[in-house]
């Protein structure tokens, strides 16, 4: 079982390369965007590690499997890794999750489809679009004077001087690219609006003048900590301000792309917007003004915790995001998605468009290093800045990113992938070991799946406490649950969803809802009155909702972190009521430490894997317990993991602590347990039980001498502390 044959060293290599390029290990997530994805590879790990016996893990990793008719349920689903990992094996699926667009973006993944009927009807709204609109996203190169097509519209954001009424435009640096992927740096001229390219930033202090007005050039912009001060009369001005409504925007820069320059011309092509630019946006505001926009959201943004951020910048409402071009566009490629009469190829194209509003609206950045369009989800939030890039809405044939010809490859080799998974040899990158055998993809049923049927999913766009599960019928749960407050979903996705209501609204229920906000979704939420005794009561109920359908003795599986020991007490109140019991405490990788909302903080970039069963053996808490061993066990985790290529931080010894602390207080407090007392008293009973181990400040000293014992321990005895508590008495495991 997994306590047993689980190979923390080589599981952690695998995903710790799979993190630092998913797409390229997973390819399926290119369906959709979502949010913290756990590896594919762990998840199929513990999968082999629990049902497979005949062969080590690193064996049976790369071989393909078959093991039907067991049937694997994800509470949790999200984007639906554990689920997408269980029906390559060969596994019926049931999922759910609250928030609809999970529901619809595992409902695609596991979806059959036509590719080439996909292409070819892909091929046919690009051109449609192409047709009505593509003349818009055209310039004219400084080259050659021919037309060409642009990658990235660059905008600056404006407000009027309170003292003057003048413009003010608020740039915080000119520099529009580094010389990394160009030959020179690109600035933009403070007085006339001109480009201009130099050999390096040093050179501006030897008075580098415009080639256009003379002025000199700087690289430093006006605006600084939400204050600018204009350069008509010197006033300082605030921003944001709120009750002017959505900020002005100033075009000021674009990136092309002439094909028939680039052959004989280093770097990019870079422009200020000349007359025509210009007119092709009067253009663009005549066509708006005369389309109905019938597929565009008029929602309001309602309050929360990450779109409070939005409303303090003037933003009320979704369509407000996007600038005109945009919304002209975007209205058209649906228009013309609508148009397609194959509903499952419909369904594809209108999955494709919905991950595309990731990189068509005004709140995407641009990389002046990378030289490519950020989209709006880099981090997870709705990050405001003062430079917006505006993508092309198709993009350019292989060139640049973010375009709907982008995206609909991307689902192409998603879905190729799903008819032939392979792993990547951890010798070789770039070698493909294909498992013969294993497929991703299943029946969509409307019911638990019948063990002798074909693979089948139920997917359910609901609380996963309202789903009907026969009880003793999961062979295994295996999930991912919200992190407490990590990451306001919803409020997130419904900035698509709420273009993609326009479309499925009439065929889909879980579509009818006005926002996929509901007041039972398990995140701690200030906004919405939601606390860490709304959560614990919700997961607990799931958890006990799910171990009841669970066979005995089958593993309940899931991954968690948090940098805070009070975020576990919901997740030892829901063990506790569930009636289970952790048999172990894994570590593996999930984050990478270069994740723009990772890098720069203590967060860890370490999951702990909670195995959890109703009935099994464990360690002795005794033992656990004791300081000097649980520093020895935590140093064992982290010298497993330096096998596997990591190199671990504190919080990562914190966070695995903080883990096997929760193993053990759920140990110490599940004879006695009382299911009926009152949440909170439940809440204080595990906080008093893990105090009583061990004292915060103890927790953080121990940490730290776990993370100090991992880097001097011989990698090669990285077991022996797991091998010494087997050992460690005849009643060091104890029946339960």
């Amino acid at each position: 079982m997994i306590e047993q044959r689980f190979d923390i060293p080589f599981v952690a290599q695998l995903a710790r390369r799979e993190k630092q390029i998913q797409q390229s290990y997973r390819p399926v997530i290119g369906v959709h965007k979502w949010f913290a994805r756990r590896p594919g590879t762990l998840f199929r790990a513990l999968m082999l590690a629990e049902f497979v016996a005949d062969c080590p893990l690193p064996e049976a990793f790369f071989r393909g499997h078959n093991l039907a008719p067991r049937i694997v349920g994800d509470p949790f689903m999200g984007g639906g890794t554990p689920l997408l990992e269980a029906s390559r094996l060969g596994c019926h699926v049931v999922g759910a999750d609250i928030n609809p667009m999970a529901y619809w973006v595992v409902r695609q993944e596991l979806a059959e489809l036509d590719q080439m009927a996909f292409r070819e009807a892909a091929q046919e709204v690009i051109a449609a679009v192409e047709e009505q609109i593509g003349a818009l996203y055209q310039t004219r190169c400084l080259h050659c004077g021919r037309l060409a097509p642009v990658k990235y519209f660059l905008w600056v954001k404006q407000i009027p001087c309170v003292a003057c009424g003048q413009t003010v435009r608020l740039f915080p640096h000119y520099l529009v690219a580094k010389n990394t992927r160009h030959p020179n740096y690109v600035l933009v001229c403070a007085s006339c609006g001109a480009l201009n390219e130099v050999e390096s930033l040093e050179a501006l202090a030897a008075r580098v003048r415009c080639v256009s007005c003379g002025s000199r050039l700087v690289r430093e912009g006006p605006a600084r900590r939400n204050r600018v001060t204009c350069a008509h009369c010197g006033h300082t001005n605030a921003y944001p301000r709120a009750e002017m409504g959505p900020p002005d925007h100033h075009l000021f820069a674009l990136e092309y792309h002439c094909s028939h320059c680039a052959p004989h011309r280093r770097g990019r092509f870079f422009k200020a917007p000349d007359e025509e630019d210009l007119a092709r946006l009067a253009e663009t505001d005549r066509r708006l003004a005369q389309a109905s926009l019938a597929f565009v959201p008029d929602d309001a943004i309602p309050p929360g915790d990450e779109t409070l951020r939005l409303h303090r910048w003037g933003y009320h409402s979704y369509r407000q995001l996007f600038n005109a071009r945009q919304l002209l566009g975007l209205n058209t490629l649906a228009e013309a998605i609508a148009s397609v009469d194959d509903e499952v190829v419909r369904h594809a194209l209108l999955t494709v468009f919905s991950d595309t509003l990731r990189y068509q609206n005004m709140l995407c950045r641009y990389d002046t290093y990378a030289l490519k369009i950020v989209d709006i989800f880099s981090v997870h939030g709705f990050p405001v800045s003062l430079i917006q890039a505006e993508n092309a809405l198709l993009g350019v044939p292989g060139v640049g990113s973010g375009g709907f010809r982008h995206f609909v490859e991307k689902y192409a080799r998603a879905k190729a992938y799903c008819e032939r998974p392979y792993e990547r040899a951890l010798n070789r990158r770039r070698h493909r070991v294909y498992t013969v055998g294993e497929r991703i993809g299943a029946r969509l049923v409307d019911r638990f799946p019948d063990p002798g049927s074909p693979k089948a999913a139920y997917l359910a766009a609901a609380s996963a406490e309202t789903v009907a599960l026969p009880p003793a019928a999961l062979d295994a749960v295996m999930t991912d649950p919200p992190y407490l407050a990590n990451v306001q979903y919803a409020e997130l996705m419904d900035f698509c969803y709420v273009w993609l209501r326009k479309h499925l609204a009439q065929e889909l229920p879980p579509f009818r809802r006005p926002s996929t906000r509901t007041d039972e979704e398990l995140t701690v939420n200030r906004t919405e009155g939601r606390d860490i005794l709304h959560f614990t009561e919700g997961i607990t109920r799931i958890f006990v909702h799910f171990t009841k359908a669970l066979k005995p003795g089958g593993p309940f599986v899931f991954t968690y972190h948090h940098n805070d020991l009070e975020a576990y007490l919901p997740i030892a109140v829901a063990l506790l009521d569930a009636g289970l019991a952790c048999t172990a405490t894994l570590p593996c990788p999930t984050e990478m430490k270069a994740s723009i909302h990772i890098n720069g903080t203590k967060s860890s970039v370490v999951d702990t894997i909670f195995v959890c069963r109703t009935t099994g053996r464990i360690v002795s808490a005794d033992f656990v317990a004791a300081p000097e061993n649980l520093v020895r066990l935590v140093a064992d985790d982290l010298a497993a993991l330096q096998q596997g290529g990591l190199k671990p931080t504190l919080g990562d010894a914190r966070c695995l602590l903080f883990g096997h602390l929760t193993r053990v207080g759920v140990w110490q407090l599940r004879r006695g347990w009382d299911r009926d007392r009152e949440t909170d008293a439940k809440l204080d009973q595990v906080r008093d039980c893990l105090d009583r181990i061990y004292p915060v400040p103890l927790v953080e000293r121990l940490a730290a001498q776990a993370l100090y014992r991992a880097i001097e321990v011989d990698p090669l005895a990285s077991m022996r502390v797991r091998e010494e508590m087997t050992s460690y008495a005849p009643d060091a495991y104890v029946r339960f």
